[in-house]
């Protein structure tokens, strides 16, 4: 059978999907109410174009208007299904059993995340007991050279794939946060001969943390850390929750593996 030929129709529906795509992207980046001008201002897309993508998005869910109905903001459906791709990832169940393990045992915040592009995504936290800020971090991304999962998945990568995915400007976080392409390769190197990654208040003022990768994938994909306050650990408390992470993050490994998950 020949192949089709493609239509007009089907550069149109192409487009208009890839415009709903940009919005909803759009969205997630920002933290308040948008309106039409906004939107179009930020994506570019013609004002005709986006009432019908808003009218559509805002029936099925995907977005609520406020009371005057003129900016809108993210609707329960992302939620539905941003909570439907951890309920499949069958590596979720596993990390999170290995991760209050950790908890438990350093009494400080963990996160497991996974790499996607130049950002790392967060899929699961426990937060420390003794912390007053009971946030998830859940579904959040940071630049993954500005955290310790970040840096150790770029370590994972090649020098010639850590420069295409970090060119350009690195975004500062905090005035530690690493913005240049050779200081970020060096640190490379020193978590591939240490076996994880530090960092001390790159992401965020007021909190160092470590990370280590977990091996069942290569390169690696995921990460675990523990995230601490810098007025309650001690380098020593950071290193002896480095160690705890490295052979927490083998045996999850392992057990992965041997489930058949990769």
């Amino acid at each position: 059978m020949p192949a089709r030929i493609a239509t007009a129709t089907d550069s149109a529906g192409v487009k208009s999907a890839r415009r709903t795509i940009e919005l909803l992207e759009t969205f997630a980046g920002h933290e308040s109410w948008l309106s039409l001008a906004e939107l179009h201002a930020r994506t570019g897309i013609p004002r005709s174009s986006l009432h019908g993508l808003l009218r559509t998005l805002l029936e099925t869910g995907w977005l609520q208007a406020d009371r005057t109905e003129t900016r809108y903001r993210l609707g329960i459906r992302t939620l539905i299904c941003g909570t439907a791709y951890l309920d499949r990832d069958p590596v979720v169940p596993y990390a999170t059993e290995a991760m209050e393990q950790v908890r438990e045992q350093t009494g400080f915040t963990t996160h497991y995340a996974r790499r996607n592009g130049n950002e790392v995504v967060y899929l699961e936290s426990r937060e420390s007991r003794r912390s007053v800020h009971l946030i998830s971090r859940v579904g959040r991304t940071l630049p993954a050279h500005a955290t310790a999962l970040g840096k150790a998945l770029l370590a994972e990568l090649t020098r010639d794939e850590v420069a295409a995915l970090c060119a350009g400007p690195l975004p500062a976080l905090t005035p530690n946060t690493i913005v240049e392409l050779p200081a970020l390769h060096a640190e490379c190197a020193l978590i591939r001969d240490r076996g994880f990654a530090a960092e001390l208040e790159e992401g965020t003022t007021g909190i160092r943390c470590v990370a280590a990768v977990v091996p069942y994938r290569i390169p690696g994909t995921d990460a675990m850390s523990c995230s601490m306050p810098t007025d309650q650990a001690t380098d020593a408390d950071a290193r002896h929750a480095a160690e705890l992470l490295v052979r927490t993050t083998v045996e999850l490994g392992q057990r992965l593996r041997r489930a058949g998950i990769r």
